[in-house]
């Protein structure tokens, strides 16, 4: 099993680790509300060095990327980020990813940690048509989150880089706990603000203690994952694995925003196709309506029984303190409003589909 170069300091701050996409990671260390109630209201840092980072260069870097990516890359100027999906050439989803434009030659591309041989192998299947220059680094870098109203302060402490000056899918490249060459993005997966900082492997324990100490008076809390994805769900962003997969594709997620028919790429004939004709099914958010707690591949069914989808994520909200979650249901039910019942223990308890965030 592969360990970040953090191992160590969760393993010395007493952290529960778990095996999540072959990597050995904090899932919790003083408590999944205390952690996630943090970032609502403080700050939290996340060691996410298991996600994986590529650099796509060369003339030729971006028509690859518009190519294989469902966003339209023509959009991206020099230093923003843009949220995208990879369509697998069958309808579905070969991941969701970040890309950040550096320059019109170089862009730095984000990808999930279960998915980093996939995609990289998915990228260099249609390269071999482009021509551009790919190097997969995700073994050399380490990423830090840090997150929460408080994050910008803790992390100005720390960079002469202006992160006033840094808009929401925006980036730039400084100094950090005096490192140099660090990408420092404002984005992240909690719905709470903050910064993303990508780095050297050898750097992450001092910037780490950097963080720490920085923001210490702001009540900073080191974070999991498990906080993490109940700070996801709140906001209704999607987990690959969960709730999109090779299975689903963009419109059926509610991904169409990032799916441009402007251009030409991956899957444009199919997907342009199911848009014009409709989906059969489309992810939902759901609210329980009695105190239960709804968990992934769960049943959804109407009031006589009929199965009509399936949960992709659940959890209690720590926010709303009532059991929210998100799942696939046949067109006929996804009004916002609609009555649809979450199969529990052969019991099926009453929910009602809303509209996202949850909070």
């Amino acid at each position: 099993m592969s360990k970040t170069a953090l191992y160590e300091k969760h393993v010395s701050l007493g952290a529960k680790m778990v095996d999540f996409a072959g990597f050995e990671m904090p899932v919790q260390y003083s408590g999944i509300n205390e952690e996630h109630f943090a970032v609502r209201e403080k700050v939290g840092i996340f060691d996410v060095s298991h996600m994986g980072q590529f650099y796509v260069e060369g003339e030729k870097a971006k028509d690859l990327l518009q190519f294989t990516c469902s966003n339209n890359v023509e959009n991206l100027e020099n230093g923003k980020a843009q949220y995208t999906c990879l369509p697998n050439g069958k309808g579905g989803i070969v991941d969701d990813l970040i890309i950040y434009k550096i320059n019109d030659t170089q862009y730095f591309v984000v990808v999930n940690a279960a998915n980093i041989d996939k995609d990289f192998a998915h990228f260099q299947k249609y390269n071999e048509n482009f021509g551009a220059e790919l190097k997969n680094v995700s073994d050399e870098m380490s990423l830090i989150a840090v997150q929460g109203p408080k994050a910008s302060e803790t992390l100005q402490k720390l960079t002469d880089t202006d992160l006033a000056k840094i808009p929401y899918y925006h980036f730039g490249i400084g100094n950090v706990a005096g490192f140099s060459d660090v990408i420092i993005s404002n984005t992240g997966y909690t719905g709470s603000g903050g910064f993303e900082i990508y780095f050297k492997n050898e750097n992450a324990e001092k910037i780490w203690d950097e963080l720490t100490k920085a923001g210490e008076e702001f009540g900073l809390l080191p974070c999991g994952l498990a906080a993490r994805d109940t700070l996801r769900l709140e906001k209704g962003f999607c987990l690959y694995g969960n709730d999109i997969d090779d299975s689903t594709s963009p419109l059926e997620a509610g991904l169409g925003w990032i799916t441009k028919f402007e251009k030409d790429f991956v899957d444009k004939e199919f997907l342009a196709k199911q848009k014009a004709e409709g989906v059969t099914k489309k992810l939902v958010a759901f609210e329980m309506q009695e105190k239960a707690i709804p968990r992934h591949d769960y049943e959804v069914v109407d009031s006589e029984g009929n199965i009509i989808g399936k949960v992709t994520s659940g959890t209690m909200s720590p926010m709303k303190k009532v059991g929210i979650g998100l799942a696939y249901v046949a067109k006929d039910f996804t009004k916002v409003g609609s009555e649809i019942f979450i199969k529990i223990r052969n019991k099926n308890i009453p929910a009602k589909i809303v509209k996202l965030p949850f909070v």
